[in-house]
C-alpha cells in the first residue's frame, strides 16, 4: 500500500464524484484542517456547485486522465466516491503510479459489482445472510421461482444505481421480475445474471465501516429512509434521508454484527488476497432470527455519509493515512444525533425539470451538502432530482430533526419537494 507523503506546503487532496457524498467528504477535510491551523487544496471530479465553494472543480473524461491529473498536481491523496470508478479499478491504476489512493482494487470491488460474486463470498466465509441462487438465464430461474415460498427477493446481479432489487409477492411477479431483467434489460448489462433470495421480515440498518488490510473499523449505526413518499411508501430513491445512530439498532445487535458479520467478512478478505484501504459498507436486515448481511458497498454511502461525518471526532485525513499504511486506528463519534433531511426536484425518481435557483441558502445554520446543483452565472441552480442535504445534530433525535426541519425553511427551488417524517420512528 502506498504511504500519503505530504507537501511541504499545503496537503492537496483529491476528491472522486459529484454529488452530496464528495461534498461531505471535501467539507470533512477543510474542518479538520482549520482546527489543525493548516492548508489543505480540494479538487473535485467533477465535483458540483458545493464542492466549488470548498476546492476546484475538474473536468476529464476518464479514469487515465484522472491519474494524470493526480500526478501531474503532486496530489497527495485521492478518496473515490463512486462505485463505478471502483469497478473499472481506479485504485489499480492510481497504485502501479505510486499514488495514495483510499477505496478497494478492481478484485474487491467485485463485492459491491456483483451481487453474485458477493453472495457466495458470504456463503463461502459464514456471513450470515439470506438464502439465495444465482442464475445465468432466465428459464432455469424461472423454474426455481415455481418452487418457492413467497415473498421473495429477485436481484440484477451488476450495478443498477441501487434500483436492481424487486421484492416479488407471487409467482407471476417473480417471474416478470426476471423476464424484465434478464430480457428486457431494464437495468442493462447489470441483469446479466440475477440472485433469487428469501424474503426477510425486519428493519434495516446501514453501518460504514474502514478498513485497513487489517482491520475493520465501524462507524455508529444509521437508517436510511429510501421510498419517495412519507411513511415509506412509493418508488425506491437513492434515499430522501437518514438518521445516525439508529435509535432500532441496539448494542445486542451491534455485537452480533460484529461476531456474525463484520469478523468473517474480515476473514474472508484477508484469505481470498482482497485486502485494501477502503471503505465497506454493510446494509443489513435486522429480524427476529437475527442480524443478517443484505449488501456490501465499498464505498461511502449516500446520504450516509452526509449523516455520519459530521459526528466522526477524527481527523479524516490522519485516519485515512494510516488506513493506507496498514496502521492501527480507532474510530470516535459524538454523543449526538445527526438527521439528514434531503430536498429533491419535483417529479423524482421519475421524470423532473432542472434550472431553478436554489435561493437562501447563506441563511442555513447547520452542515449542508449539495447533492445535484451547479453554478450558473451568479445563481446556483437544480442539475439533479436529489438537490440538497440538510443535517441537524443535537443532544437527542428531537432536537436534530427540529433543527434540520428549521433549516428546510429558510431555503427554496420551484418544485421542491422533501419528505417531512425523517427520523420518525414507526
Amino acid at each position: 500500500m502506498n504511504d500519503i507523503t505530504q507537501n511541504s506546503q499545503s496537503t492537496k487532496i483529491l476528491i472522486i464524484g459529484s454529488g452530496g457524498r464528495e461534498h461531505a467528504i471535501g467539507w470533512k477535510f477543510a474542518e479538520d484542517f482549520k482546527q489543525k491551523n493548516e492548508t489543505v487544496e480540494l479538487f473535485f471530479i467533477p465535483g458540483n456547485a458545493g464542492t466549488a465553494q470548498i476546492g476546484t472543480n475538474i473536468s476529464v473524461n476518464s479514469v487515465d486522465e484522472m491519474k494524470d491529473f493526480a500526478k501531474e498536481n503532486l496530489i497527495d491523496l485521492t478518496f473515490v466516491g463512486p462505485e463505478i470508478e471502483l469497478a473499472e479499478g481506479i485504485v489499480d491504476i492510481f497504485q502501479k503510479e505510486n499514488l495514495a489512493v483510499f477505496g478497494p482494487h478492481k478484485a474487491a470491488a467485485q463485492l459491491e459489482a456483483s451481487k453474485a460474486f458477493a453472495k457466495d463470498f458470504m456463503d463461502k466465509y459464514g456471513v450470515k445472510t439470506a438464502k439465495y441462487k444465482n442464475f445465468q438465464g432466465p428459464m432455469l430461474a424461472i423454474e426455481y421461482l415455481e418452487k418457492q415460498d413467497y415473498p421473495i427477493v429477485v436481484k440484477a446481479s451488476g450495478l443498477a444505481a441501487g434500483k436492481g432489487v424487486i421484492i416479488c409477492q407471487d409467482f407471476e411477479e417473480a417471474k416478470q421480475a426476471v423476464l424484465d431483467i434478464m430480457e428486457d434489460k431494464t437495468f442493462g448489462d447489470a441483469g446479466n445474471e440475477v440472485v433469487i433470495e428469501e424474503y426477510l421480515e425486519g428493519f434495516e440498518a446501514s453501518i460504514l465501516s474502514f478498513f485497513n488490510g487489517k482491520k475493520i473499523v465501524p462507524f455508529v449505526s444509521a437508517k436510511d429512509h429510501k421510498k419517495i413518499g412519507e411513511g415509506e411508501t412509493g418508488l425506491n430513491t437513492g434515499g430522501m434521508g437518514v438518521i445516525a445512530p439508529n435509535p432500532l439498532f441496539t448494542d445486542e445487535h451491534f455485537k452480533m454484527f460484529e461476531e456474525e458479520i463484520m469478523e468473517p467478512t474480515k476473514c474472508g478478505l484477508i484469505k481470498e488476497g482482497l485486502e485494501f484501504a477502503g471503505v465497506i459498507f454493510f446494509g443489513l436486515m435486522i429480524t427476529t432470527k437475527g442480524v443478517y448481511l443484505l449488501e456490501y458497498n465499498l464505498r461511502m454511502g449516500d446520504p450516509e455519509t452526509q449523516t455520519t461525518l459530521p459526528l466522526l471526532e477524527n481527523d479524516l485525513f490522519e485516519v485515512v493515512n494510516k488506513a493506507i499504511k496498514g496502521e492501527d486506528f480507532d474510530l470516535t463519534f459524538k454523543k449526538q444525533h445527526a438527521c439528514c433531511v434531503v430536498m429533491v426536484s419535483g417529479g423524482y425518481p421519475g421524470n423532473y425539470d432542472k434550472g431553478f435557483e436554489i435561493r437562501g441558502l447563506e441563511n442555513l445554520t447547520c452542515p449542508n451538502f449539495i447533492a445535484g446543483a451547479k453554478v450558473s452565472g451568479e445563481e446556483i441552480v437544480t442539475s439533479g432530482g436529489r438537490v440538497i442535504n440538510i443535517v441537524g445534530l443535537g443532544e437527542t433525535l428531537e432536537d436534530a430533526r427540529t433543527i434540520a426541519y428549521e433549516n428546510i425553511q429558510k431555503i427554496h427551488f420551484d418544485y421542491e419537494y422533501y419528505r417531512k417524517d425523517i427520523g420518525i420512528i414507526q
